[in-house]
C-alpha cells in the first residue's frame, strides 16, 4: 500500500477514464481524531480511502490509498445505492476561459431546460455533472456530524491501511500544530 497526498487520489479517479457516474462514496466524520474520512469507489477501478482535515478555511490536507482494486460483492453492499439521498462530484479546473465560456453556457442549457419541464433532483444532479464534464460523481452516504455505519464496516475491512493512512494524517497534523490556535 502506497500512502500519498490525498489530491494524488483525487488526480488518479479523474485520470482513470471510468463511466463517470459509476463512482460511489461514504464519508463521515474521522474516527478517533481531527478531520473525515472517505471511501471513494467504482466497480472497475477500485476503492480509495482518503483522510482529510481543513488546515484552515482555505487549506484542506490529508492521505490517501488504494485499497482494492475493484469493487468485489463483500464490498458494493457497503456502499450507497443510486436510491441514496446524497450525491457527490468531482470537477477539474477549466483549462482556458474559452472552455469555461463553454461549459457555462452548457450548464446555463440544462438549468433552462429542467427549470420548463418535470424532472428529479437524480436527473438534475446528472445532467449537472454532465455539463461539467465531472470525470466521477454518484451516489454518497455522508454524515457531517457522525460517521455512517458503512463507514465503520469500510474502515473494519481495511484495518491496516486505517492504521497507516491515521499515523499518517496524525502527523500531519502534529507538523502543522493544528489544535493549538489559529493560523
Amino acid at each position: 500500500m502506497r500512502v500519498r497526498d490525498w489530491q494524488e487520489i483525487l488526480e488518479d479517479v479523474v485520470e482513470s477514464d471510468a463511466e463517470p457516474s459509476g463512482w460511489r462514496a461514504v464519508a463521515g466524520d474521522r474516527r478517533g481524531g481531527v478531520g473525515e474520512d472517505m471511501f471513494l469507489g467504482h466497480p472497475s477501478v477500485g476503492v480509495f480511502q482518503l483522510k482529510t482535515f481543513a488546515k484552515n478555511p482555505y487549506e484542506v490536507q490529508g492521505v490517501g490509498s488504494r485499497v482494492a482494486r475493484k469493487v468485489d460483492d463483500e464490498l458494493d453492499p457497503l456502499f450507497p445505492g443510486e436510491e441514496s439521498g446524497g450525491r457527490f462530484g468531482v470537477n477539474q479546473a477549466f483549462e482556458d476561459t474559452d472552455e469555461a465560456t463553454e461549459r457555462a453556457k452548457e450548464l446555463e442549457t440544462v438549468i433552462e431546460t429542467h427549470a420548463e419541464a418535470p424532472t428529479t433532483g437524480d436527473a438534475l444532479f446528472e445532467d449537472v455533472m454532465g455539463a461539467l464534464d465531472s470525470p466521477a460523481f454518484g451516489p454518497m452516504e455522508y454524515d457531517m456530524y457522525d460517521r455512517p455505519d458503512e463507514l465503520d464496516d469500510l474502515t473494519d475491512t481495511f484495518e491496516e491501511a486505517e492504521e497507516v493512512l491515521s499515523k499518517e494524517l496524525d502527523d500531519l497534523i502534529e507538523d502543522d500544530n493544528v489544535g493549538r490556535g489559529f493560523h
